[in-house]
């Protein structure tokens, strides 16, 4: 790609994301995630001003943390908690006063979000009961919004988890739907999409992202891109793969920085008024500067602390970022 057609790109999603507020279609995604690595900067600072004129300046923090770790039936091939792979995480429950002090934790960093994960297919009778009683326990003891991610749902779980309160559910459709079977066997990219409509009809925010450097192709990528804008969802976390040993995709290689960042500001131009995460992954692929560049590359929202299955920056070191980048933490009151 020469110069000037790199230009013209840049100046085509200028016009239509930054001015108009149009994100950009599958086709456009893809030309911008080949541009040359000499357009890279001036890609990111469109992306952050797009973000700052779409989202403005703040930035939403969460934790998470895992209710039931390991033993699920899948075999989601990024995963070290499925069953069916020779890893090394084993099934594990918290109980609910553990529960409660993570939140608490949670809320102590500036975190305006905590997220309870179930490594499950879909909550059973059990997981529900257990899900409720810590929703009820965190609520007495901090305010902070709850949300949840806890596999496929039928209507009436749904139904349930919009009672206890759930703010946000977040059900990943992990990578474009053309890729799916090449990354997951035991369902389908559509039952994800399904659990998706009914979250959203309850009247629960839609948190969807997916799991970028999985073997799909650049195409792939903007299809992805294309079809998240489609569902218009509140939060899309981006990760990158952390290749996790035991698992089928265990020996990949990390994603290169400068694709992860073209993706990160592609997915800005796609989605301009969504909350973009930064989630697992970006440490080993990204690393200080570029958490930095993402950061001022569209993102306007990131997981602290570690993740389910691996570790992650500590919290104080991206709180001190955004500080340093005088990027204001969102607060509690603005969210509700």
């Amino acid at each position: 790609m020469t110069t000037t057609e790199a230009a013209a790109i840049l100046a085509t999603a200028r016009s239509q994301v930054l001015e108009d507020g149009v994100g950009l279609d599958e086709a456009q995604v893809l030309e911008v995630l080949r541009l040359p690595d000499e357009a890279l900067d001036d890609l990111l600072q469109l992306a952050h001003d797009v973000r700052m004129r779409w989202c403005g300046p703040e930035v939403e923090v969460e934790g998470i943390i895992s209710l039931k770790t390991g033993g699920c039936p899948e075999d989601c091939h990024f995963c070290s908690q499925s069953g069916l792979f020779a890893s090394p995480v084993r099934s594990a429950w918290l109980d609910v006063p553990m529960l409660v002090e993570a939140a608490k934790q949670t809320a102590k960093t500036g975190a305006t979000e905590f997220c309870i994960v179930a490594a499950v297919r879909g909550p059973d009778a059990r997981l529900m009961t257990q899900v409720a009683a810590g929703i009820a326990a965190i609520k007495d003891e901090i305010d902070i919004n709850i949300a949840c991610s806890l596999g496929m749902l039928t209507p009436e779980q749904v139904d349930e988890l919009a009672a206890m309160g759930v703010h946000r559910y977040n059900h990943n459709l992990e990578t474009a739907r053309s890729h799916f079977p090449n990354v997951v066997t035991t369902h389908t990219w559509e039952e994800r999409w399904e659990t998706l409509r009914l979250v959203r009809e309850a009247g629960m925010e839609v948190c969807c992202g997916g799991i970028l450097g999985m073997g799909e192709t650049l195409e792939q990528r903007a299809e992805f891109a294309a079809q998240l804008a489609s569902l218009t969802p509140d939060e899309v976390p981006l990760n990158f793969l952390n290749p996790r040993p035991g698992t089928p995709f265990g020996d990949q290689e990390p994603m290169e920085g400068a694709d992860a960042l073209r993706a990160v500001a592609a997915f800005r131009l796609a989605l301009p008024r969504t909350v973009l995460r930064f989630a697992g992954g970006r440490e080993i692929t990204l690393g200080d500067l570029g958490a930095r560049k993402g950061l001022l590359g569209g993102i306007n929202a990131v997981i602290v602390g570690n993740y389910l299955t691996t570790l992650g920056r500590p919290a104080e070191s991206d709180i001190d970022l955004l500080g340093e980048l005088q990027m204001p933490i969102k607060a509690l009151n603005d969210t509700l």
